[in-house]
Formats: C-alpha cells, sequence, structure tokens
C-alpha cells in the first residue's frame, strides 16, 4: 500500500506508520511539502503581471495579511485583472513545476457573511504562517531592482542681456554677406578675419 500525503507534518506521517504497523500492514508514506517557501513565493510574485504584483504587495506589505477591497480599487481601479492573475499563477506554478499539486493560493478573498444573497468580496487575506515568507520575497526580489536616474537640474535662469539680432557675427566684416577666412601661405585655413577683406590664395 503506498499513501501519498499532502501538507501532513512529519509527527502525523510517523504516527500513521506507526498505527499500520500495529495491524501487521507495510505502508509507505510520501510527505508532499505543500507550504510556500520564499523561493516558490518569489517564482510566484515573478509570474505575476504589474498589476497583480501590486496587489499582492499591499496585501503583504500594507494591510500585514489583510486589506479592505476598496483599499484595493481606490489603489488599483477595477480588480477582475489582478484577481484572474492571481487565480492563474498557481495552476501554472504546478504545470511548470515549480511547486507540487496541492499548493494553496496564497491570498483569498474574503466574503460578506451577512450578506447571503450573493458573493460580496470585502477583504483578501493572507495565512498569517505566509505573511513572513511573502514579505521576504518582496525583500528579495526589491533588493534588485534598479532606481531610476535622477532628473538633471533644471538650466540657471537667464542673467545676461540676450545679443542684438542686428549684431554681426564673430568671422564676418560689416559688409559681407559670407564669413571672412584668412589663408596662410600653403593655403591653409587660418581663422577668421577681423580685418573685413577677403584674401585668395593666387
Amino acid at each position: 500500500m503506498r499513501i501519498t500525503i499532502e501538507g501532513a507534518d512529519k509527527d502525523f506521517a510517523e504516527k500513521l506508520v506507526a498505527l499500520a504497523a500495529a495491524h501487521h500492514a507495510e505502508l509507505a508514506v510520501v510527505a508532499v511539502d505543500t507550504n510556500w517557501t520564499v523561493e516558490r513565493a518569489k517564482r510566484y510574485l515573478r509570474s505575476l503581471t504589474a498589476g497583480a504584483r501590486r496587489f499582492a504587495e499591499m496585501v503583504v506589505v500594507d494591510g500585514d495579511g489583510y486589506i479592505d477591497a476598496d483599499q484595493l480599487r481606490a489603489a488599483l481601479g477595477k480588480l477582475n485583472g489582478p484577481t484572474v492573475a492571481l487565480s492563474r499563477a498557481v495552476p501554472r506554478g504546478v504545470r511548470e513545476g515549480w511547486w507540487p499539486e496541492g499548493v494553496s493560493a496564497p491570498i483569498t478573498p474574503v466574503y460578506d457573511p451577512d450578506i447571503t444573497s450573493w458573493q460580496k468580496v470585502i477583504a483578501y487575506e493572507m495565512a498569517s504562517d505566509s505573511v513572513p515568507v511573502f514579505r521576504s520575497a518582496f525583500a528579495a526580489l526589491n533588493t534588485g531592482r534598479t532606481v531610476a536616474p535622477a532628473s538633471p537640474e533644471p538650466p540657471a535662469p537667464w542673467s545676461g542681456e540676450a545679443p542684438s539680432a542686428f549684431a554681426v557675427p564673430p568671422g564676418w566684416g560689416a559688409a559681407d554677406d559670407v564669413p571672412l577666412v584668412t589663408l596662410d601661405q600653403g593655403g591653409v585655413h587660418a581663422g577668421p578675419d577681423t580685418g573685413g577683406e577677403r584674401q585668395r590664395d593666387r
């Protein structure tokens, strides 16, 4: 006989084996760890959309495991997108082999007990033993986050007078319509001619 126990602690498995042995039965117990670990939590968070990750961060960090749905809506708008992404993350992790089947969703809705005609979500919560695990996962992910460079300083306001639009540009003669240059003996440009005369290489 082979029994697979998901989420059971070691003591329970040992008692079960002892019970089987007392009845002269052979029993092999394979305990599957379905608890959230920091590595699993990091994979879970990395697989989420930006909106769903912010949703999870508000539940874990801002709300310490419990946050009102209205507070989430005020920050994120409609919650359909993030909640769908959260619900798909766990089965996707099972398919990818990130965690075994039987791992529970870390964030679950809390319904209004006074309304029985239809289900109204009033908050979202995380199991208390998973909160420190996901806090550590967020801290690890945020450690590697790159910080955008600071905006450059705005230019200082102009403190002098603007040059006149009618001033003669440097390198131009008063009566010229093209810049003037001087040539040395080899015909190489030697810089602007401030004398207002053109020299040609003959």
